[in-house]
């Protein structure tokens, strides 16, 4: 009985682990990257224009609401340009309408919550305020991290470049060319303008507005490099070779940085949620063992002075430990 158990069990893993398997098999076979590779080559060789037939809107500005008066309304305020640039650079498909309702649908659901609880009112009010910045926090994460991405993909870019412009290649021709080879998000942005040159805006204006979409410094010397050969002449394959190598050690000295400061951004995390995270705990175990701090004014006074203190060490914690390249 024991060895047929025991068999039973083998057998089983093996069966669960060999199922994983062919699951991981089948979606890299059907998603991945190299499947995903040789489906747009397809489409290229089919005559279809795959990703490139990607259309943009030909309309000078965005729309920030799906009505017309709200639309209108928004466009007189300066944060709603600004939230709409944030948007773009972050490549959620978001109006800027979408965003600000559920910031309101946060707050919301925050003050009901916060409601259900015995808490002091300034301690109400700084949770609701977080909440509502909870969309914002995220769309800004996104932002980062998209930016990221297009911050790594910049040298294979201009080695894409240079080799096409060495191969005879256009310049509109290699901007088609990128869009449909590389990787997201950076494609995106040359089928972008890609289109826009094909709507007719000059090949400058066009190298600007990407620049606009992702605010980062190698774009904008690799947009001001094509600009200027352009203007002037020059090898522009052997300018875009060097860029690519400058990029490249930039990024492997940001990476040493950045594995040399993980500690002390460990720490600045540690210490900056460590007291609400025990002040959290106090309240749902023991209630009225904490209650003292917003109920006597001794206690109110200790609560302010110690997040005054932990603002001021978080601040300089991240001042210490950003070391700008």
């Amino acid at each position: 009985m024991d060895i047929l158990f025991y068999g039973f069990i083998v057998f089983l893993f093996a069966a669960v682990i060999l199922g994983i398997e062919g699951v991981y098999l089948w979606w890299v076979s059907t998603h991945g990257a190299s499947a995903q590779r040789i489906a747009r080559r397809l489409q290229l060789m089919s005559g279809n224009q795959g990703r490139s037939a990607e259309r943009i809107s030909i309309l000078k500005s965005r729309r920030f609401g799906r009505h017309d008066l709200v639309d209108r309304l928004l466009q007189r305020f300066r944060f709603a340009h600004r939230l709409d640039r944030l948007l773009v650079q972050s490549g959620i498909a978001w109006s800027v309408e979408r965003f600000l309702l559920c910031s309101v649908a946060t707050m919301l659901v925050a003050t009901y919550l916060v409601m259900q609880w015995p808490m002091p009112l300034p301690v109400r009010l700084a949770i609701v305020l977080l909440c509502v910045h909870v969309p914002l926090l995220l769309v800004r994460r996104a932002r980062l991290r998209r930016l990221v991405r297009i911050e790594e993909q910049l040298p294979d870019a201009a080695d894409f470049i240079a080799r096409a412009l060495r191969a005879g290649h256009s310049f509109s021709n290699v901007l088609q060319i990128v869009g449909n080879e590389l990787p997201e998000p950076l494609s995106g942005e040359f089928r972008i303008a890609r289109e826009e040159i094909n709507y007719g805006v000059p090949l400058g204006e066009a190298l600007h507005n990407m620049a606009a979409r992702i605010p980062l410094t190698d774009l904008r010397y690799l947009v001001i490099a094509i600009l200027i050969q352009r203007e002037t002449g020059g090898n522009l394959a052997e300018i875009l070779s060097n860029i690519s190598h400058i990029i490249r050690g930039r990024l492997r000295l940001a990476a040493q940085v950045r594995v040399l400061s993980a500690e002390g951004r460990m720490s600045a995390w540690i210490l900056g949620l460590l007291p609400f995270a025990v002040g959290g705990m106090l309240v749902l175990v023991n209630p009225t063992y904490v209650k003292v701090l917003w109920t006597d004014p001794l206690g109110v006074n200790m609560l302010w002075t110690a997040l005054v203190m932990i603002i001021i060490g978080v601040i300089w914690l991240k001042k210490v430990i950003r070391i700008h390249i």
